[in-house]
């Protein structure tokens, strides 16, 4: 027979037992519990009597106050998170969860406000005092150049942020990509190369001319033409690059678990390729791609007299 677990009836007198009950209920729903779980679990307490208890726990950093689209949100804090903000109000301590939550990819001002329901210039004010006391930074996103996101101090910032290795200063690196794509597409002809001299059967040749993204990876890391620390995603980027520009080609080949390169067991190879015949002057005119190719003509707002691809095709 299995044991039936009886509720122990929590004393309303007793303002320890209310904020013990708060507690436990927290620890059954980690993602949060409102006033309206309180009021079911304890039906006779008084409102004044969970404000106070609440407002104990919030005092003691043992509960974070969050908001969301159904009202006010309890949820248990934890113990390195309640150390760091000892002394703080509870307005700060909101702002600090909300960028807590917001992880590594930040969040704005704006949205700070929308979810806190705090004034701007508050807000303002206890981003300061959380900066002075290195808990929060401020980084630029290269999505929205003259705003700031905030996150965790000791967070580094998402890709989506700081725009990874192709930018410095929220500026696109090009000459630094362009670098990148020549040395991959010089190490891949090499190997291409290489293996057309070893004289062996035209499978064996085209089989050996791969390279893994892992190799190109080492070969650019070898050179140190990066002052940032490229990955693997990073090279595969770039190669990706070469295989729209019709230089490199790519091929999908399985692997076993745990080979140097493979994902999901599956390895990606890459090899230099020339095209069989160079393509001619008119393939290469910007009008067969142009999109409003119809609407152009010699007169119009439209023409190629002042089309400026053309004029830099013509350059070329």
């Amino acid at each position: 027979m299995s044991e039936v677990k009886v509720k122990k009836e929590t004393n309303l007198s007793d303002p320890a037992e209310i904020e013990n009950r708060i507690k436990e209920l927290c620890q059954q729903f980690p993602h949060g519990i409102t006033d309206q779980v309180i009021q079911n679990d304890m039906p006779h307490l008084e409102p004044q009597q969970r404000a106070m208890a609440i407002n104990k726990l919030l005092s003691l950093g043992l509960l974070d106050l969050l908001r969301n689209s159904s009202g006010l949100l309890y949820r248990m804090k934890d113990s390195q998170s309640a150390s760091k903000m000892k002394g703080s109000d509870n307005q700060e301590k909101l702002v600090y969860q909300i960028i807590e939550d917001a992880g590594n990819k930040g969040i704005w001002s704006r949205d700070i406000r929308f979810k806190s329901n705090l004034p701007l210039t508050e807000i303002n004010k206890i981003l300061k005092n959380l900066e002075s006391k290195k808990l929060i930074k401020a980084v630029k996103s290269v999505a929205a150049s003259k705003k700031k996101v905030y996150m965790l101090y000791n967070l580094q910032p998402d890709r989506s942020v700081t725009g990874g290795a192709w930018y410095s200063d929220q500026d696109f690196e090009s000459e630094f990509v362009e670098v990148l794509n020549q040395q991959c597409f010089k190490f891949l002809q090499s190997k291409a190369e290489a293996a057309r001299d070893s004289k062996q059967s035209p499978m064996v040749q085209r089989n050996s001319s791969f390279a893994t993204s892992h190799e190109v990876w080492k070969y650019i890391c070898e050179l140190g033409i990066s002052k940032v620390d490229l990955s693997m995603d990073d090279i595969e980027t770039i190669l990706n690059t070469l295989i729209y520009d019709g230089k490199v080609e790519m091929t999908v080949i399985a692997a076993k678990e745990g080979t140097v390169g493979s994902v999901d067991g599956q390895m990606k190879l890459y090899r230099g390729v020339n095209p069989v015949i160079q393509p001619t002057g008119l393939v290469k005119a910007p009008c067969g791609l142009c999109p409003v190719f119809d609407d152009c003509h010699e007169g119009g707002e439209i023409s190629p007299s002042n089309c400026i691809y053309m004029s830099e095709w013509l350059d070329f």
